[in-house]
């Protein structure tokens, strides 16, 4: 049981997170403001005193730039463009965050040892640690995020090819002396033309221009953006075309949810008798599997799926997933959205039964649970009634049931 200080803090969290309407703008606006804070305090460091010279850097004039500082400015941009990718809640921009940030922190440690690196370091471990645990947040395949991204790498790869063939500028011919030539070069090999008024002569330009061409043909094209894009709009097309139910407005139905076999025959009990039911899986069907019915695909316990599935305009909600920590998370969430659907928990393990209430669904109901104590009554000789059937199976958190 958890102890009731911790169910008191609990409750106090929620009721705040209810009063500042929390799910409109936590965790992912302080997330992206973390971040983004984390790329220019990384820019800013590694610029140093260059940091307020930002005209020089609008004309191009890179003479204060060294090579060394690259890897920082490519990781310092890409954590401002991700911030951006993460007010939108996409899980692509949670994952291009995380990964920033474990290269920005691995890149502060085996850099130089400062009192400021020390500050910046723990900052760094701090976002990181707020990424991996807001993960669950972040669930949504967002069309702009994406495009986001694929510009982003477009243009980070650009980036580092300009600036690799301008620090070394003396191993072309003919020298390449200045940004503008080096970014011609850059997006003459990127675009993989290659018309050959410039070549690399040494073995290090010449890694710079095969990074620069291989990174072409997979990136500077509209490829990034076709692979980007078109998954997520075959399966909009591929809903459109398998879902019946998808031109029907959810309103006052049923949300059934989870794949369990009390799911599947609820789900049928209830549509055999005409009521409009829509379902919502973790993880979407075969082809063909759910014809003509109404399902959504995503995360439970998520609310912007929830909404998508009509659960703040249902009648009921019935969380019927095979994990009940999952069931209750769920409750939680329909509660969240401030509907007037009532809240169904299946409880598959009697362990949690308590735990389950502890959420305040309207209804519990526990068929597995009451059949090891049904055949415990039979074996005895104990009478079966079924008013004592229906008091074990159906739960009701507002009235508990009396110990027999």
């Amino acid at each position: 049981m958890t102890p009731a200080p911790i169910r008191r803090l609990r409750a106090q969290l929620q009721r705040f997170h209810h009063v500042v309407r929390g799910r409109h703008w936590f965790p992912h606006v302080p997330l992206a403001l973390l971040l983004g804070l984390a790329g220019l305090s990384l820019l800013r460091a590694e610029l140093g005193t260059h940091w307020d010279d930002y005209a020089q850097l609008l004309v191009l004039n890179a003479s204060h730039l060294q090579p060394k500082m690259l890897p920082s400015l490519l990781i310092g941009g890409g954590m401002l463009t991700m911030a951006l990718g993460l007010l939108w809640r996409s899980r692509l921009a949670w994952t291009m965050a995380l990964l920033l940030e474990i290269v920005g922190t691995f890149s502060l440690v085996i850099g130089q040892h400062s009192h400021h690196d020390h500050v910046l370091l723990a900052y760094f471990v701090f976002v990181l640690v707020a990424l991996l645990f807001s993960w669950r947040q972040f669930d949504r395949t967002s069309v702009a995020a994406s495009t986001l991204f694929a510009l982003t790498s477009v243009a980070m790869l650009l980036m580092y090819a300009t600036f690799g063939a301008y620090y070394l500028g003396m191993d072309f011919k003919p020298q390449i002396t200045d940004l503008v030539t080096a970014l011609y070069f850059s997006m003459v090999t990127m675009s993989t033309v290659g018309y050959g008024d410039i070549t690399p002569q040494t073995s290090r330009s010449q890694i710079v221009h095969r990074l620069g061409d291989r990174a072409g043909r997979g990136r500077c094209s509209p490829r990034p953006l076709t692979a980007v894009i078109a998954p997520m709009v075959s399966r909009s097309l591929q809903r459109i075309v398998n879902r019946k139910g998808s031109r029907m407005k959810r309103e006052n139905h049923f949300v059934v949810i989870g794949n369990t076999s009390l799911a599947i025959n609820t789900w049928h009990e209830l549509a055999r008798r005409g009521r409009p039911v829509t379902r919502l899986l973790r993880e979407a069907p075969e082809e063909g599997e759910l014809k003509d019915t109404d399902y959504v695909v995503g995360d439970p316990s998520s609310t912007e799926i929830l909404r998508e599935a009509g659960a703040h305009r249902a009648e009921a909600v019935l969380a019927m997933l095979a994990d009940d920590s999952e069931n209750a998370f769920v409750v939680l969430a329909v509660k969240e959205l401030e509907g007037h659907a009532r809240t169904v928990a299946a409880v598959n393990d009697a362990r949690h039964l308590s735990r389950v209430k502890l959420v305040q669904p309207d209804v519990v109901i526990a068929p597995q649970v009451l059949g090891g104590e049904l055949l415990a009554m039979l074996l005895s000789g104990e009478q079966v009634t079924p008013d004592f059937v229906m008091q074990r199976v159906f739960q009701q958190v507002s009235e508990p049931a009396k110990p027999s």
